[in-house]
């Protein structure tokens, strides 16, 4: 029996090491980058970016069938942790419910000083509609202040009069890649014993005094949807800075349970059988015991296994990102009249999700998006614009203490390009070409 077991095992290894050769070879086939063609090629403000690596690691996956999260979860949270030098991190399947997990762990019973329903949020008005829907489904009540054009973010200086009794906690997006002014945010949240939280989701691997962007606040969150800085297809995480979050969170994500065993495993406390919490009765199985208001926020452990080949990429696509917005930059600085520019901080060293711009007046953002597109150049406004203009937050509980002047203008006037490196030099001289072209063609216009 032993030796026929050995000889199968051996056998399945042998199998497995050809198949994931083939893959490798099947990459090389199927994913060759195609020829960029100017008009025809389409230029994606974003994209997945992956070689034979991802393909193979997702394949192993596959072949073990471990369909829920497992080894490759494991590991893939490890390396994370060991990228944020975090007290933890904790895969979640998209983005969107690393935000609702993060909120919902804020209002965890758990904790000495949950957030209470009532309870009000500062955030920012141009955001992205994930960032507060967590806000609103928890009763809380977002405050939404205005935003800088230019950075995009939350305007700082504007959050200490935005303050009330009811203010619990800060939660604020790094718009695009560009990490928002954490010495003053960071010092408010700590005058006013308030928690934060970073939206991550655009800009990981950016700093901001030298300081990873997500390591600031108790929770940071982040996306890896093919849009983002590195992709599990579908997933997320939540980055815990702050160790009584590290159990919580998880717990939010795993149904809200108690117990803390993984997947497959049993008794890891020693006393599955011995425990009294609630009003349930001594002895109740801790596997069936629930703490917190949870769900199944869990990825599957072949996502995992795409995300860590995608982890050992992150400097390099990182570096690519500023590469490119540095190339657009100063292709597009002879415009200064006409766009307004990103402004960059000396203090932090972004990493880009797009390359923002807005129309100065006499402008028709419209007319210029109109004209990139038909060349086959993608583009996106700034996610929702104002948050209150759209038709799902229309009527729902917030205060504004202020106007939201330049919040108007980033959703009139303002679009964003692509950065990610799966853009070539050449693709980024035909995008600079096509923008010459454009304001070419209005002074033409002037003229005639």
């Amino acid at each position: 029996m032993i030796g026929r077991s050995s000889t199968a095992k051996g056998k399945t290894e042998k199998l497995k090491l050809e198949i994931l050769k083939k893959v490798r070879q099947y990459y090389g086939l199927a994913h060759k980058p195609a020829k960029f063609i100017p008009h025809k090629t389409r230029i994606q403000y974003s994209g997945r970016v992956f070689g034979p690596e991802e393909m193979e690691a997702l394949a192993d996956s596959a072949l073990d069938f471990w369909l829920t999260l497992g080894p490759y979860g494991d590991l893939f949270e490890k390396k994370m942790r060991k990228f944020f030098r975090s007290r933890d991190f904790v895969a979640v399947n998209s983005g969107s419910t690393a935000n609702l997990t993060a909120v919902m762990s804020l209002m965890s019973r758990q904790l000495d000083n949950p957030l209470r329903a009532g309870d009000e949020v500062i955030t920012p008005a141009v955001t992205f509609p994930t960032t507060v829907a967590p806000l609103v489904h928890g009763g809380l009540i977002p405050v939404f202040v205005d935003c800088e054009i230019g950075t995009y973010n939350i305007n700082p200086h504007l959050i200490e009069a935005a303050l009330s009794p009811k203010t619990r906690a800060i939660i604020i997006p790094h718009t695009l890649g560009n990490p928002c002014d954490m010495d003053i945010i960071g010092d408010i949240a700590k005058r006013r014993g308030l928690y934060l939280v970073e939206d991550s989701c655009d800009a990981l691997g950016g700093t901001f005094q030298d300081k990873l962007v997500g390591t600031f606040g108790e929770l940071a969150t982040l996306s890896f949807f093919p849009a983002h800085h590195i992709t599990m297809g579908e997933g997320g995480g939540v980055v815990v800075n702050a160790g009584r979050f590290s159990r919580i969170v998880r717990s939010v994500r795993d149904w809200g349970r108690d117990c803390w065993c993984a997947t497959g495993k049993s008794n890891t406390c020693g006393k599955r059988f011995g425990w009294q919490l609630g009003d349930l009765p001594m002895g109740y199985d801790h596997k069936y015991i629930y703490s917190n208001l949870g769900y199944n926020f869990k990825p599957t452990d072949m996502q995992a296994a795409v995300g860590n080949a995608q982890v050992e990429r992150i400097p390099d696509f990182v570096a690519a990102r500023r590469k490119n917005f540095k190339r657009l930059y100063k292709g597009l600085e002879a415009y200064c009249d006409r766009l307004v520019l990103p402004t960059l901080d000396s203090r932090s060293n972004p990493s880009w999700f797009g390359f923002p711009i807005t129309v100065k007046e006499g402008l028709s953002r419209r007319e210029l998006v109109a004209w990139l597109e038909n060349a086959n150049i993608e583009t996106r406004l700034v996610f929702g614009g104002n948050i209150l203009k759209q038709p799902g937050y229309q009527g729902i509980a917030a205060r504004v203490p202020g106007p939201l002047e330049q919040t108007d203008r980033i959703m009139n006037s303002s679009f964003f390009i692509g950065v990610y490196p799966g853009l070539t030099e050449e693709m980024l001289d035909y995008v600079l070409k096509t923008f010459k072209g454009f304001f070419a063609e209005k002074a033409d216009r002037v003229h005639a």
